[in-house]
């Protein structure tokens, strides 16, 4: 399906339609004229720092926009949905941020940060409050049990103003090399993450476009649905990484502004019928 006939729109938050504190040029009125197709955009964000209320507060804060936490697919929610599963009633020991945390325990996960709690799991988020007494409790209880390792996402970096940051993936590379365990992640690029965004709002997968700037989580998570994808050339991922990917996207665009301008198309063909 073309890419104006799409309703559900995917979309990444750091790198695809913002940066730090800063809309993308476009993104604002893109989200508008999705809105007067008669669409819906959901963000699919791996970061897991905030909660999906802490989201919405940041939208309408910083971004002066109003949304809903039903529009939030994030990491950390897809993360305590799958942990309240698998360990009903269990204590379970989280390396991650205050809001991580919270999302948690939204969710029914007895989630503590205190690595002594008897757990049955540990599980780490990208943690912009880290320090390296939490790493070093992390590392040991890794080493002294077999408890299971899981992260929300497998992102290396973040966007930010001046470049990149750690995230999720990084910090699982210094436990991993640290102790030598890999943990299982639930955010991006796993299947899921679109299964949940189409039964939670009833479009078709061919309604459907998942967009970001980064291959091997945003796209991937595209290609591993059957859903159509776009890259937007805005953050990770360049032209010069396209050749040989083994994630290649079904679009590539510079940015926000470029699919508005085909979505524009769409809304005058429509008001002429």
């Amino acid at each position: 399906m073309e890419l104006s006939r799409k309703r559900l729109f995917l979309f990444d938050i750091d790198g695809t339609l913002a940066v730090g504190d800063d809309w993308l040029p476009g993104a604002p009125a893109l989200l508008d004229r999705i809105d007067a197709l008669g669409g819906r955009s959901l963000f699919i964000t791996n970061n897991s720092t905030r909660s999906r209320a802490a989201y919405v507060e940041r939208f309408r804060t910083v971004f002066g926009r109003e949304t809903d936490e039903a529009q939030f697919v994030t990491a950390s929610y897809l993360t305590a949905l799958a942990l309240r599963e698998r360990f009903p009633g269990r204590k379970v020991y989280a390396q991650g941020t205050c809001s991580f945390l919270e999302e948690l325990r939204a969710f029914g996960v007895d989630a503590s940060d205190d690595p002594d709690c008897d757990p049955a799991c540990v599980v780490v988020g990208y943690d912009s409050e880290l320090t390296y007494a939490k790493l070093c409790a992390t590392a040991r209880l890794l080493q002294e049990t077999e408890l299971p390792f899981f992260a929300a996402n497998p992102d290396l970096r973040c966007p930010a103003p001046f470049g990149f940051i750690p995230d999720c993936g990084s910090i699982c590379r210094m436990l991993a090399d640290t102790t030598g365990r890999e943990p299982v992640y639930f955010g991006k690029p796993e299947a899921g993450v679109v299964a949940r965004c189409l039964a939670e709002t009833g479009f078709s997968l061919d309604e459907t476009l998942v967009v970001g700037d980064r291959l091997y989580t945003d796209i991937a998570c595209g290609l591993a649905a059957g859903a159509d994808t776009c890259l937007f050339l805005t953050g990770e991922a360049q032209k010069s990484d396209l050749p040989g990917t083994t994630f290649p996207p079904d679009y590539v665009l510079d940015g926000p502004a470029d699919l508005l301008r085909i979505l524009n198309s769409a809304l005058d063909d429509f008001q002429d019928l």
